[in-house]
């Protein structure tokens, strides 16, 4: 069954506006996905050396949602964008806490959180938060980004 994205992503960002303090349903898996989050997204912060790593995050089948530059169904053009744009450039900070999990049974797990973009272009600007989703696809152990949802 496939639900409809704006859908999903509405469904899913309400809860990280909720009031109540969000517990893991899997703390493992938690654990991992928070991992995850950090090995890939510290490739991205140094992805002038880190370029490999960072693409091999993700699934060839990758759909990629982002509110300002459209919908992206290429790794390559994925990754490329990032070499082109974001490498030396910009990085990414988590906002602490802000992650939660959510396992999908015999899949893997959608993560949920914010963060902020800083460009070295622009010192003195004022980072404000962004939310996510990475729906992470487990095969077997082998973890892989097949969706994201970026919103700016």
């Amino acid at each position: 069954m496939r639900i409809p994205f704006p859908f999903l992503a509405l469904l899913l960002f309400g809860s990280l506006s909720a009031q109540n303090k969000y517990v893991p349903d899997d703390p493992v898996l938690y654990q991992t996905i928070v991992r995850l989050d950090s090995v890939f997204f510290d490739a991205y912060n140094h992805c002038d050396n880190k370029l490999k790593v960072y693409g091999d995050f993700y699934a060839e089948n990758l759909e990629f949602y982002h509110d300002k530059g459209g919908l992206s169904t290429s790794k390559k053009e994925t990754v490329e964008a990032t070499k082109k744009n974001i490498c030396g450039k910009v990085t990414r900070h988590l906002k602490p806490g802000s992650i939660e999990v959510y396992p999908i049974k015999d899949w893997g797990a959608i993560e949920m959180g914010l963060h902020q973009f800083r460009n070295k272009a622009e010192p003195d600007a004022v980072p404000h938060d962004s939310k996510f989703i990475i729906f992470w696809h487990n095969d077997h152990g082998n973890w892989k980004i097949e969706k994201v949802v970026s919103l700016h």
